[in-house]
């Protein structure tokens, strides 16, 4: 059992078991260490407290840690009192889990009234926990746990990934209360939240502003004229398709900057970007008013709890009308400072550099109103807003950090990823050396792409940071085991009935993760009754030979956006037939996925009639056998024509014409007002005034 899952089992921080256990003869350098099982029990029950009978001294087994430069920010933190011991019942884990980065809102979130606790001590595990696992933290046998399942009519083995149902039966039987996790929850618990910081260590940092609204409404503009650089040129299609993060100075103070993209397709990137800022600019033009994505925009800023900032843009042009924004936005309940309300606005021109100087400085005012501060100690943490795949560079990440400091060489975890920081850049590509709180920075050296909106922290070396992130995936993969359940003989049962569902295999490669992200989504959101897009593979990087591959092994086609296949895997894809579509606007490429699904729908199959015929007599001919004498009395009756046979109303046959004559002689067709021979295909018996309605089923494409 890890020390960070006892302290929350007994309510006691991961830093005051360290000292107990220091005390006891046991050393543990950090919350990730594993505690002897013999010592457990004792812990249990003196409720966190050193016993008064300590073992013979002994080392807890983990590997040495790699040599490293010490650092000033490890003696802040070292020297640090410890905090006085919170109460015996643990804060309840959701409050904590779902707790914002932001160190004030994490605080508010923690005191806020929670809903009674429930009865009896509490399980926590993550999704697709096995038996061995909830033996470790209930100090029980795996055997034990295999058998309360048998009982209950379930059979596994230790190492059985279990649905949260079956983790709820075994915690019932043994007196717990399940409490059932995401693994990104377990990864947030993992993180060192006793080490509150020092009043002594705050500092002032800069405020982190996003600029949000919707497509085309000028949001990077916007940012270039404060940055007097051109990232729109760069952005094709005129739209941002990446976040970016950017540091300027204005009034010998900084601010960091983040562009999120206006499309609905990134919707996700967007609340990523809302979910770390301290200050939302909504960016609305003048000329063309609240639109779906600003409402989206809005909606993500509220429920991240910031100050809104309105920046009315396009002033200069001749149909602006700034008026009509702030009635538009008011009917929405964002009420101008100038109408007695709580929302400041500010009318700009990014093409013509208006009032961008009013638009900074009420930043600041907003910035010091809130009073931002930052800790530069400790243990780093912060957040991953962009990764990418760069082909001479290798993985790289744009992360904000939000508290402590880090430095070239430090050990990071974010996710699945891990690294030690091999080199960092700025927005222009220049080193850094050293980035506190509130400054973006691409990091060099990651094991593999990040994902976009993962929280990122530091550890004490390299060969911590792996082994942290092997647990973590390996948990990944239990938990994809229960969601990807095998089917049942009644599902399969079920489905039996159902028309068939027809798949398209997609791969989609990008030049970013959140462009991955974002690509995904919406091919998965489009409707997927009779046709369904099926996600084969989606990574960050260029396509290769192995993509190639695998969608020639599964029948798929190829997506990319913002990236370019090699050259094996041009020729190899020519060779195969498989076919690669390379887009540069997101929008595009769900289009043109869009009409690949109407392809494979069924065609849409009307019906129409195109004649009636009244049988007056019925004649046997040779070799043909009943032929039906009949008048046609309205539109036409064709040779091979589909038909009914109606009789009182009633259909009798259901067929097509054999053969149709006009006295003596064959016709192709016969019209409304004349008389003609009709043999209807494998059915003799045509009686005398039944009536004969030919018709024909015509195919229109569907679209989705």
């Amino acid at each position: 059992m890890r020390v960070h899952e006892l302290a929350k089992e007994l309510g006691v921080t991961s830093k005051e078991l360290l000292e107990t256990l220091e005390q006891m003869g046991v050393s543990g350098k950090s919350a990730s260490s594993s505690v002897p099982e013999d010592i457990v029990p004792r812990l249990r029950a003196s409720g966190g407290k050193a016993t008064t009978a300590p073992p013979k001294s002994r080392e807890v087994l983990e590997p040495p840690p790699q040599p490293r430069r010490a650092k000033p920010k490890r003696v802040a933190a070292a020297v640090k009192p410890a905090a006085p011991a919170p109460a015996a019942v643990p804060a309840p884990v959701v409050a904590e889990a779902a707790a914002p980065a932001r160190p004030q809102a994490r605080k508010r979130a923690v005191e806020k009234p929670e809903p009674p606790a429930p009865s009896g001590p509490v399980l926590q595990v993550v999704h697709g926990a096995t038996p061995q696992v909830i033996a470790e933290k209930l100090d029980r046998s795996p055997a034990e746990i295999v058998k309360i399942l048998f009982m209950a009519g379930e059979m596994a083995t230790a190492t059985t990934s279990l649905t949260d149902d079956a983790i709820r039966v075994i915690a019932d039987e043994l007196g717990y209360t399940a409490t059932i996790v995401g693994i990104e929850d377990e990864l947030k618990l993992e993180e060192h939240e006793d080490e509150a910081p020092q009043e002594g260590a705050l500092v002032s940092r800069a405020p982190v502003v996003t600029i949000m609204g919707h497509v085309d409404h000028g949001k990077t503009k916007l940012l270039d004229a404060i940055r007097s650089t051109d990232v729109v040129a760069g952005e094709f299609g005129g739209i941002t398709q990446h976040i970016g993060a950017y540091q300027v100075h204005a009034r010998d103070r900084e601010i960091t900057f983040i562009d999120t993209p206006g499309h609905e397709a990134f919707t996700a990137m967007r609340a990523r970007g809302a979910g770390v800022t301290d200050i939302v600019v909504l960016v609305v033009a003048a000329d063309d008013g609240v639109m779906p994505q600003t409402v989206e925009a809005l909606d993500h800023a509220k429920a991240a709890g910031v100050p809104i900032i309105v920046a009315v843009n396009k002033i200069d042009k001749d149909e602006a009308d700034p008026n009509r924004v702030r009635t538009q936005m008011v009917e929405r309940g964002v009420v101008p400072s100038e109408w007695g309300g709580d929302y400041e606005f500010v009318d700009v021109s990014a093409k013509s550099n208006l009032n961008l100087d009013a638009l900074l400085d009420t930043i600041l005012v907003v910035a010091d109103l809130e009073e931002l501060k930052g800790d530069p100690t400790g243990r780093a943490r912060g957040t991953v807003l962009e990764a990418h795949l760069d082909k001479g560079r290798g993985p790289v990440a744009t992360v904000l950090v939000q508290k402590g400091t880090i430095e070239v060489g430090d050990a990071l975890i974010a996710g699945t990823a891990y690294c030690r920081i091999r080199a960092m850049q700025d927005e222009n590509g220049r080193e850094v050396d050293v980035a506190g709180p509130s400054k973006p920075v691409q990091i060099l050296g990651w094991s593999h792409v990040p994902s976009a909106g993962d929280d990122f922290r530091e550890v004490d070396d390299e060969r911590e940071a792996r082994h942290l992130a092997e647990e973590r995936e390996a948990k990944t993969r239990q938990a994809e085991l229960v969601t990807a359940k095998r089917k049942t003989l009644e599902d399969l049962m079920r489905e039996t009935g159902r028309a068939e569902v027809i798949d398209l295999n997609v791969i989609v490669k990008a030049d970013v993760q959140g462009s991955v992200q974002a690509l995904e989504d919406s091919l998965l959101k489009l409707p997927q009754e009779e046709v369904r897009v099926n996600i084969v593979r989606a990574g960050a990087g260029g396509i290769t030979e192995n993509d190639v591959t695998l969608a020639m092994a599964s029948d798929a086609i190829i997506v990319g956006f913002n990236v370019r296949p090699s050259a094996g895997a041009r020729e190899l894809a020519e060779d195969e037939g498989v076919d690669i579509r390379t887009y540069r606007v997101i929008y595009d490429a769900i289009d043109d996925i869009k009409a690949a699904l109407s392809g494979l729908l069924k065609p849409e199959q009307r019906e129409r009639i195109l004649g009636e015929a009244e049988v007056r007599q019925t004649f046997r001919v040779p070799k043909l056998g009943v032929v039906a004498g009949s008048y046609v009395r309205s539109g036409v009756i064709r040779r091979n024509a589909s038909v009914r046979l109606v009789r009182d109303g009633v259909i009798v046959y259901d067929g097509r014409i054999g053969s149709l004559r006009r006295f003596k002689d064959d016709a192709a067709e016969v019209r409304e007002g004349f008389e003609c021979g009709i043999g209807l295909e494998n059915y003799q018996d045509v009686k005398e005034g039944d009536i004969i309605e030919a018709y024909e089923v015509e195919e229109f494409a569907r679209s989705i």
